[in-house]
């Protein structure tokens, strides 16, 4: 190659890493202290919200701007990471040039250069050339670092908080679906001790018996996470003020925003802070604390606390029973198994997940095992522990981005499948034993509510992206839509309808068959909490503590709405004749009195 061209390439490309490093530095200078969530322009559109809060065509309005400008952030950081690649290589090829061109030159002897020896002049010269365009080029990779969520471990949108742009959008009426389920019957476990508890009642005279419902809700959203519950017999109408139908309330020990499960006499949930992870077991009759076990002493759990958003922190993720065991995880990594007296059966550190708001994913225990979707920046993937040992049965590696949805249990044609969400797939596993079933590219952005499925199709949205219905029997696209998306709640279905609930105040009703909106209610309000279908209601708590109870089946009605008292976010959960319900500071029960 002439000599010539090799010159050439190295200037091109010399002038090419120069400038593209100081627009680098340029684009962290101007992105520096900006968020998907908190930037001038969404407190704008807030501030034009409350002042117009009775024109529905502006709010519409100012959520697609909100969703458009969501989108353009990641779209942004995508482009980002391309221009990293793109930087690496020229510097690379401006080195190789630079190389070749003087490869048959010999190097200059070490003297004392005279003013008027051009050449040595220039030689020298050259060599700061490279080390120039070498140094510009690192200090452009550096910015990139310290701009970019994807390449550091602490990114801006950690301290973001989450701004209700679209929280206050009109109230109207909603209702729910029909209980249909394409799941079979799982058997309902009562523990033993509660079992002696009973035994014990019965001789002695002086003690009522208790009686313990045989309807479970086992993990996050209920049995196989579905949104599902058999309970009969669920209040309808409660308030904490008062303690109407407040069978009992207890102050929660430590902050969590994971919601409660119930498996016999027991209701478990976690809590952390800087000083501690527990896991607690409360008596559902009387409220009583019954155990309280932390995670500590667990090899490779780190020394500091990773760093969370305050709406995310270090307990969100709910736990999960089988009545024999219940298991719990934390921000940390550390997972640990008790039995249901609180003795530690295992712990163990998962390693510390790299999530720029903080671990989310719920755990599911399907059989003799205990799933956990572990999808960070660090090594995504899906793996199954024994429930007895906590050893590995099986893992999956996944070319997921960070992702903070659950997984669940499908039933298609009385065969079990593990359903999780994910960035840019919706994907299914074989639950025994990893093998993967299916994958379909659907979603973007940042995934946070969890799938669902009802009669062989598993259903999937995000705000970011889209809503989809796939035919689980051979991962067939049915149909997608997005008239509507959530963002943190995740949606549930029966065999003709889907429901699901906005971060920005509507509540939305599909055909499950082709993806036509039936029905809309927009509330003046915000959904973290998942709906939940029980006795033909469906179960929805706003972010402020108001229930709203509709009707599930094709008319969508609201039967009631009422304030409960206390801001609530996470997802309550159902028994015969109770529900427990955990707020901002509170974990409570509720029942028919």
């Amino acid at each position: 190659m002439k000599k010539s061209i090799l010159r050439n390439v190295a200037i091109v490309s010399a002038i090419f890493i120069v400038t593209f490093s100081i627009m680098l530095i340029t684009n962290y200078f101007q992105v520096r202290g900006t968020t998907p969530l908190q930037t001038e322009v969404v407190e704008t559109l807030k501030e034009i919200n409350d002042q117009n809060a009775n024109n529905p065509a502006l709010q519409e309005q100012i959520r697609q701007l909100d969703l458009l400008a969501r989108k353009a952030y990641f779209i942004r950081m995508d482009h980002l990471m391309v221009g990293v690649y793109i930087l690496l290589g020229m510097l690379l090829v401006f080195i190789i040039c630079i190389r070749l061109y003087f490869a048959h030159d010999k190097e200059i002897p070490g003297k004392e250069i005279d003013p008027i020896d051009e050449w040595a002049i220039k030689t020298e010269a050259r060599k700061y050339v490279i080390w120039i365009a070498s140094g510009i080029a690192a200090i452009g990779l550096v910015f990139v670092f310290l701009s970019s969520p994807y390449l550091k471990a602490t990114p801006q949108a950690e301290t973001a908080e989450p701004v209700e742009v679209l929280a206050d959008l009109a109230e109207a009426p909603t209702e729910l679906p029909e209980t249909e389920t394409d799941t079979p019957a799982e058997p309902e476990i009562v523990s033993e001790a509660d079992t002696t508890q009973l035994v014990e009642t019965a001789v002695e005279e002086a003690a009522p018996q208790v009686v313990v419902s045989k309807v479970t809700h086992n993990a996050f959203r209920g049995n196989n996470s579905n949104g599902i519950s058999s309970a009969k017999g669920v209040p309808v109408k409660w308030e904490l003020g008062s303690g109407t139908n407040i069978a009992w309330k207890q102050d929660i020990p430590r902050q969590g925003y994971n919601s409660p499960v119930i498996n016999g006499n027991n209701v478990f949930f976690s809590g952390a802070d800087a000083q501690a992870r527990e896991l607690y077991c409360y008596d559902l009759t009387t409220g009583e604390k019954r155990w309280t076990l932390a995670a500590a002493n667990i090899p490779g759990s780190p020394s500091q606390m990773p760093k969370t958003t305050e709406d995310t922190g270090l307990a969100a993720s709910s736990v999960a029973t089988n009545g024999k065991q219940v298991c719990a995880i934390f921000a940390t990594g550390d997972i640990l198994c008790a039995d249901m007296e609180g003795k530690q059966l295992w712990a163990k550190n998962l390693g510390v997940p790299d999530n720029h708001y903080g671990y989310a994913s719920s755990l599911l225990i399907f059989g003799n095992l205990v799933i956990v979707q572990y999808d960070n920046q660090n090594s995504p993937k899906v793996m199954a522990l024994d429930l007895a040992t906590g050893a590995e049965r099986w893992s999956k590696s996944r070319t997921e981005k960070v992702t903070w949805s659950s997984p669940i249990i499908a039933y298609v044609n009385n065969t079990p499948q593990l359903v999780l969400m994910g960035n840019p797939a919706i994907t299914a596993y074989n639950p025994n034993n990893g093998e993967q079933l299916w994958r379909v590219e659907c979603m973007t952005g940042e995934v946070g509510s969890s799938a669902c499925s009802s009669n062989g199709l598993v259903f999937g949205a995000s705000e970011y992206a889209k809503m989809v219905a796939i035919n689980a029997a051979d991962g067939s696209l049915l149909w997608e839509g997005n008239d509507f998306l959530p963002e943190v709640a995740s949606p549930v279905a029966t065999k003709d309808n889907l429901y699901l609930a906005t971060s920005y105040g509507v509540v939305a009703a599909y055909d499950t068959q082709t993806g036509e909106l039936r029905k809309e209610h927009e509330l003046n309000t915000e959904f973290y909490s998942s709906p939940v279908i029980a006795e033909g209601k469906i179960y929805l708590f706003s972010n402020d503590g108001k229930m709203h109870i509709f009707s599930a089946d094709n008319d969508f009605r609201l039967l009631a709405s009422f304030e409960t008292g206390e801001r609530t976010f996470a997802t309550p959960a159902f028994t015969d004749g109770k529900i427990v319900v955990r707020t901002e500071k509170s974990i409570y029960c509720v029942e028919n009195k």
